[in-house]
């Protein structure tokens, strides 16, 4: 769905008056406003000075909306669709890659939770220099606390600075640091921003084809949901849902992997589970749970959902030291 912002051209009413009431309210798109309940959101205009402006501004998206609805599909166009340019993208690791029948999807939202010091953080900017540099397609990187490491990246490419460094292996470092994005986000608010832009310049073509976006990654998504979440309101648990339906908009329709990390909170009998409960459990594709013991170095990862894998809960030993893949060490 369109930013709000991207309308106010061809339709004057929706001004920034209008978004401004909007994003009060955690409105930042059409299909933000859609999730609300109408009614609640046109009794809330109706406390404004500009009330009817505001209401005429609600019957203008829901007018858009409706002329811009897509056709249904049956069964077959569905698993056309399903099937079109869906391609699997390469973690860097092996083992996983092995364990996930090669990979993460593009057309797909994926969800790695696990405690802190887990890997990660390791894990997603190993798989954003593996997109860079074999896939050669833009990576888009949200980064949330500061973690973004170029170190890490040059590492995890096989480039870091040593006497051997050449002019050639510069070259491609260059390349592999130019297909990636990143964005510092430090609450839920400028990930919209960045999100609804992002779907505006794919839209518009403004990047290009010869380098397509193939991997969006957000670490983490809980550190911007989890501060919205608290009391017994349903505002922040309408923007989760707005912001999981958002990533797996982008992912399917711009046909690029989403890849999300997420932290555990204690669950039954004090084991680890994914946070942000229920209602975002339904939103990922695929669900994976990373541990790491700290006396062996081992890495466990649990299948807690996946698309095209028969059987969850499957739980692989993956048998890493901390030395040899990207568990190497924090910097």
């Amino acid at each position: 769905m369109a930013p709000l912002k991207s309308l106010e051209k061809e339709h004057p009413i929706l001004n920034s008056e209008f978004q401004n009431f909007c994003a009060s309210h955690g409105i930042f798109s059409v299909e933000d406003l859609l999730m609300h309940d109408l009614y609640v959101l046109v009794a809330l205009a109706e406390q404004q000075p500009a009330s009817e402006r505001l209401k005429e501004g609600i019957t203008q998206v829901l007018s858009i909306m409706d002329g811009q609805h897509q056709p249904w599909m049956n069964g077959m166009e569905l698993l056309q669709d399903a099937q079109r340019n869906k391609q699997i993208l390469s973690t860097g690791c092996e083992g996983i890659d092995s364990f996930l029948l090669g990979g993460l999807r593009e057309g797909q939202l994926t969800e790695l939770a696990g405690p802190s010091s887990s890997g990660k953080t390791q894990f997603c900017l190993q798989f954003a220099s593996n997109v860079a540099k074999k896939h050669s397609g833009c990576v888009i990187y949200l980064d949330t606390g500061n973690s973004f490491s170029p170190q890490r990246i040059a590492h995890f490419s096989g480039l870091s600075s040593d006497s051997t460094f050449n002019e050639s292996r510069r070259s491609i470092l260059r390349k592999v640091m130019s297909n990636i994005e990143c964005h510092s986000v430090f609450n839920i608010f400028e990930m919209f921003d960045v999100l609804h832009q992002l779907d505006f310049d794919m839209r518009s073509q403004m990047r290009g084809v010869d380098l397509k976006a193939r991997l969006l990654i957000v670490d983490s998504i809980s550190s911007l949901i989890s501060p919205i979440l608290g009391g017994n309101g349903s505002h922040g648990r309408a923007m989760m849902t707005s912001a999981g339906a958002l990533l797996k908009k982008l992912a399917h329709e711009h046909n690029i992997a989403v890849l999300v990390t997420n932290h555990t909170v204690g669950g039954e009998g004090g084991i680890p589970k994914p946070a942000l409960g229920e209602i975002w459990k339904c939103i990922p594709h695929t669900r994976l749970l990373l541990s790491r013991d700290l006396d062996s170095n081992f890495c466990h990862i649990s299948v807690l959902k996946h698309s095209s894998l028969v059987s969850f809960q499957i739980l692989l030993l993956l048998m890493v030291y901390l030395n040899s893949l990207f568990l190497l060490k924090f910097y």
